[in-house]
C-alpha cells in the first residue's frame, strides 16, 4: 500500500547569517572530531572574506521557493519545511513546529547527490536526534535515495559542463583538462560508503554528455589533521599537474556540490583559481546545478516515486537507482574523537 504522506522536508548543512554567526556555526560542524582548532579560525576566515554570510541559505530558501511552485503547479499538496544539521532552521525547530502544525510523516530531500556517512547517515541520525528531542507526536521522516544519477541532476551539470568548455577559445578547446572535484572525506568513511564509485559514475557521465572521455576526479576542502588519510588528489596538486605538463586550459567541474556555497565560492573560486593564475594556466569553474528547472522537476519526481503505486525510478547509467531505504550498516563511520 502507499504511505501517506503530509509534509517534505528540505534537509541541508547549515550556514552563518553574519560576522557574529561564524565561530558559533563552526562550533557545531566540528563539535567532537578531530580538527585542529587552527583549521577553524582559518576556514573562520574563509566566510569572513564574504562578509561572514555563508550564501547556502539563501540557495535554500530559493530552492524551496522553486519546489513550492513546482508542488503546486503539478498538483502535489505537501507544505514544504526546511530543517539544518548546523544553523538555524535547526532540523529539532522544524520539527517541532511540524508538529504543531499536525505534521505525522515527511519526506526528506537531502542536499547531497552522494551516499556517505557525512552525506546521508549522519543526516539521518541528526533527524532521529531530533525526533527524540521533540519527543511524543514528531513526524516520522523517511528520506528521498540519492540522486548522483537522475538524469535531473546529470542533464543540468552536462549543460554547465558544456557552457564552461565553451569559454575557451575553440583552436584550445579540446585540449582543456577536464577535473570532476567532491568535497574529500577521511579514507576511513570512503570505504564503508559507495561515495567514490558514485562520484566516479556521476563524472563519468556528465563527461560523456560533453563528448569527453579523458578527465579526472579529484578533492577538495579537506579539513582533518595531516596524519589522517583523506581522498586524493587535491584539485590545486592537480592542477599544478597540469600546468607542468605543459597545458593551458583546465575546467573544474564541482561535481560534489548542488550549490555555489563556500566550499566552491572560496576553495575553487578563490583558493584554486589562484593556484591556475599563478602558474599562467587558465581555469574555467563550471556552475552548479542551484535551481536548474530540471533539478527541481527531478526533486519532484523524487517525491512522486514515493507517492506512486507503481513509481518510475529514474536513473542513468549501470549503478541503477540507489535504495530507498538505507540498509543498518549502511555508511557506517565513526569519527576519530580529539585527543
Amino acid at each position: 500500500m502507499t504511505v501517506p504522506y503530509d509534509a517534505f522536508l528540505l534537509v541541508s548543512f547549515g550556514g552563518p547569517e553574519g560576522p557574529a554567526d561564524v565561530l558559533p556555526f563552526l562550533e557545531n560542524v566540528l563539535r567532537g572530531k578531530n580538527v585542529p582548532r587552527e583549521r577553524m579560525l582559518e576556514v573562520a576566515e574563509h566566510y569572513l572574506h564574504f562578509g561572514g554570510k555563508s550564501p547556502i541559505n539563501d540557495q535554500n530558501r530559493a530552492l524551496l521557493a522553486a519546489v513550492e511552485k513546482e508542488f503546486a503547479a503539478t498538483g502535489i499538496k505537501l507544505p514544504v519545511y526546511w530543517g539544518n544539521r548546523n544553523w538555524h532552521p535547526m532540523l529539532s525547530h522544524t520539527l517541532r513546529q511540524m508538529k504543531q502544525d499536525g505534521m505525522k510523516r515527511a519526506l526528506a530531500f537531502f542536499t547531497s547527490a552522494f551516499s556517505s556517512y557525512s552525506g546521508c547517515r549522519q543526516y539521518r541520525e541528526n533527524i532521529a536526534a531530533a525526533h527524540a528531542e521533540v519527543g511524543e507526536g514528531a513526524p516520522q521522516v523517511d528520506k528521498l535515495r540519492v540522486f548522483f544519477n537522475h538524469p535531473g541532476f546529470i542533464e543540468p551539470m552536462v549543460e554547465k559542463t558544456a557552457a564552461a568548455i565553451a569559454q575557451i577559445s575553440a583552436e584550445r578547446r579540446q585540449k582543456a583538462q577536464l577535473l570532476f572535484t567532491a568535497h574529500s572525506i577521511p579514507l576511513g568513511m570512503a570505504a564503508t560508503s559507495q561515495y567514490e564509485s558514485q562520484l566516479r559514475e556521476a563524472s563519468r557521465l556528465i563527461a560523456a554528455g560533453v563528448a569527453r572521455n579523458d578527465w579526472r576526479l579529484v578533492y577538495q576542502s579537506r579539513s582533518g589533521p595531516p596524519s589522517q588519510p583523506w581522498l586524493e588528489p587535491d584539485v590545486g596538486v592537480a592542477i599544478k599537474g597540469i600546468a607542468q605538463s605543459g597545458d593551458k586550459d583546465v575546467v573544474v567541474v564541482p561535481i560534489g556540490f548542488i550549490s555555489d556555497h563556500m566550499e566552491v565560492l572560496f576553495d575553487l573560486d578563490e583558493e584554486a583559481q589562484n593556484i591556475a593564475r599563478q602558474l599562467g594556466l587558465s581555469m574555467v569553474r563550471a556552475a552548479t546545478v542551484g535551481t536548474h528547472p530540471r533539478f527541481v522537476r527531478m526533486i519532484r519526481e523524487l517525491v512522486q516515486e514515493r507517492l506512486s503505486e507503481n513509481p518510475e525510478r529514474l536513473a542513468l547509467g549501470a549503478l541503477g537507482p540507489s535504495h530507498d531505504v538505507c540498509p543498518l550498516d549502511c555508511c557506517v563511520y565513526q569519527p576519530r574523537r580529539p585527543v
